[in-house]
């Protein structure tokens, strides 16, 4: 059994990268599965050969199909293999796959993988079984685990990703600096999507003058401060030091203080009683372990007739219940201790650890994607900087496949997104 990492903030010499473990037999079973799955797309895998597999016809850029490349073919199936979908993204640092054939990728290869790994990921859940679903946890049996989000291990999770410099995430970031999904209508604007969303989840929460709010995972404290605005009396709690610290000068600077207060709090140790509770992509961050708790808290938190609202990226409930302990690059370099819920799993836990009753369930999936797409063209634009602030290629590569991945999720319907508002029985 491989050690259990504990979360920590990208370390630039990139430690994981340098390690180089033969596994041929695995390499060979995921170069066979990964080229079997290939053949069905209607894209184009090359090879370093130039060997293809697939069905694309024609240049991306020019209307046809998206092709992605290997470059090196053992790194990639021998981590592909090795470590499932962390070898994934390992290899993708390594330059073992790319789309594109320039040192570096443009932001319109970086569109392309996009359409190829939707186009992967869609034909996923139609081979999709119990058995190999069983099968797939014994491959992976062997991997380590992120830091449980226990009191102190939830705080080193958030601030490994959470607590980097602020000036990175202001890069992409619309001036609201809300770090989660947008709700656009007919305008591409950001900003205005961001305050659309804001809106929707107050009012699914029934926030207006005079009501007592709290804002679990209020990251820079925009819904807080949008929240005030409306006349409420708000508490905002985050485990970001970084986080509490601009929220707090965005309250102040705003002549807010008084309306908008913010803690570094964990979610289990706050006490108060409250009209309404929000939380904005917050619970992926708690761990199935803890969702019991999670949702008992809310129940302590707001009186009887009171309301909840909550924003929640989901995947489907088979894939959840597959996915649960599982460990990606995702986990190692982006959001260590996190763990997506299904719909079903949010209603189910409703309804055994609270009072509360599922009044509305409002879906944003197009509007993540499209929120992603942006912050992905706003951070490459803006490449130069991300490396002032002392960041390498690497890590630019890194956060724009992490844009661009979870963006292909949300198009291919792996994923997806709700605003759930609920009320508390009285």
């Amino acid at each position: 059994m491989r050690k259990v990492e504990t979360a920590q903030p990208v370390d630039l010499s990139w430690p994981y990268l340098q390690i180089s473990r033969r596994a041929p037999l695995r390499a060979s079973i995921a170069r066979h599965l990964f080229l079997a799955n290939v053949r069905r797309l209607k894209s184009q895998l090359v090879m370093p050969d130039g060997k293809t597999f697939g069905n694309g016809e024609g240049v991306f850029a020019d209307g046809g199909d998206p092709v992605l490349r290997i470059t090196d073919s053992d790194c990639f199936f021998t981590r592909l293999g090795r470590d499932g979908l962390l070898g994934l993204g390992e290899s993708f640092l390594l330059g073992a796959w790319r789309v594109g054939d320039g040192d570096e990728m443009t932001a319109a290869e970086y569109k392309e993988l996009v359409a190829w790994l939707v186009e992967y990921t869609s034909m996923l859940p139609r081979r999709r079984s119990a058995m190999s679903r069983w099968l797939r946890s014994l491959w992976l049996r062997t991997l380590p685990t992120a830091e449980e989000n226990s009191v102190d291990g939830a705080r080193r999770n958030v601030q490994a990703h959470y607590d980097l410099d602020t000036a990175l995430f202001e890069l992409f970031l619309d001036q609201t600096m809300t770090y989660s999904s947008g709700w656009f209508d007919g305008s591409g604007d950001l900003g205005y999507a961001q305050i659309r969303k804001i809106d929707a989840v107050l009012d699914l929460a029934r926030v207006q003058s005079g009501t007592r709010l709290l804002d679990i995972g209020c990251g820079y404290g925009a819904l807080a401060i949008r929240a005030a605005q409306r006349g409420a009396v708000v508490t905002g709690i985050t485990l970001s030091e970084t986080q509490l610290m601009h929220a707090i000068y965005r309250a102040d600077k705003l002549g807010l203080q008084n309306q908008a207060t913010f803690l570094l709090e964990d979610y289990r140790d706050h006490q108060g009683n409250y009209d309404a509770i929000t939380s904005v992509e917050m619970i992926e961050a708690v761990g199935s372990a803890y969702w019991p708790a999670f949702f008992s808290t809310l129940d302590r938190l707001v009186k009887a007739g009171g309301y909840c609202c909550l924003q929640v990226v989901t995947f489907p409930h088979d894939v959840m219940r597959a996915t649960r302990g599982s460990y990606s690059w995702v986990d190692r370099y982006i959001f260590p201790g996190g763990e997506l819920p299904s719909l079903e799993e949010i209603a189910l836990l409703a309804k055994k650890y609270t009072g509360f009753d599922i009044s509305l369930v409002r879906r944003l999936n197009d509007s993540y994607a499209r929120t992603l797409e942006a912050w992905r063209e706003n951070f490459l634009a803006a490449a130069i900087d991300v490396h002032d602030l002392g960041f390498d290629d690497r890590f630019v590569r890194l956060w724009a496949l992490y844009f661009s991945y979870f963006e292909a999720g949300f198009r291919a319907r792996y994923c997806d997104v709700w605003q759930v508002g609920m009320e508390k029985r009285k």
